[in-house]
């Protein structure tokens, strides 16, 4: 999962959601300089990743778009599944979009000072283009990926895929709403 899927399933708990969007960008086993509640939010950041990376849903959605984007699939999946909570956002939260990512903004300003170097460089980015309210729109997508292209050493073609968003649409969509409340099911029963 993505971003704001990371930040959905924190539950509005601001030091595991801190933890869980650094998930990525904290390697190995040793954080335990973070807070408590911030490591939780990291093992969390795993544990969705691990049970999405396994889930046959998911590798369905990712087999789709694998001749293409070959090792981009998984990375490209993850951006499509936060456009359709963040389409569909008033289905998970009562807050309004907009106002929960401001409000997340505004969280990791407290943080700056604590989190990796890289994760507050890219939040000067995220937060200036709304990166997170804007997955709901194809075009928003469309300049994540192609951002994220940009970003890469390979030739990954992420910058095409809003195109395949665009093509199998209905396919991505049902994929995700089977495999998101299982999702859900399972970081409720995370034991934290």
């Amino acid at each position: 999962m993505n971003f704001l899927a990371h930040l959905l399933l924190s539950k509005n708990d601001e030091q595991i959601m801190v933890g869980n969007f650094i998930g990525d960008f904290v390697k190995g086993s040793h954080f335990d300089h973070y807070d408590q509640k911030i490591q939780t939010g990291i093992r969390l950041h795993r544990a969705i990743d691990t049970f999405t990376d396994k889930h046959e849903v998911v590798l369905k959605s990712k087999k789709r778009l694998r001749s293409k984007f070959s090792h981009y699939a998984p990375v490209i999946v993850d951006v499509f599944y936060d456009h359709f909570i963040a389409k569909d956002w008033n289905k998970f939260s009562s807050e309004p979009l907009l106002d929960f990512t401001q409000r997340f903004y505004k969280l990791m300003e407290n943080y700056y000072h604590k989190i990796p170097k890289v994760v507050s460089n890219m939040l000067t980015y995220m937060s200036s283009g709304n990166w997170l309210y804007n997955y709901q729109f194809i075009e928003g997508i469309n300049k994540t990926l192609t951002g994220m292209s940009q970003r890469t050493k390979f030739d990954s073609k992420m910058e095409q895929a809003s195109s395949s968003l665009e093509e199998h649409y209905q396919d991505f969509e049902k994929e995700f709403n089977l495999f998101f409340p299982e999702l859900q099911h399972f970081v409720d029963n995370f034991e934290k």
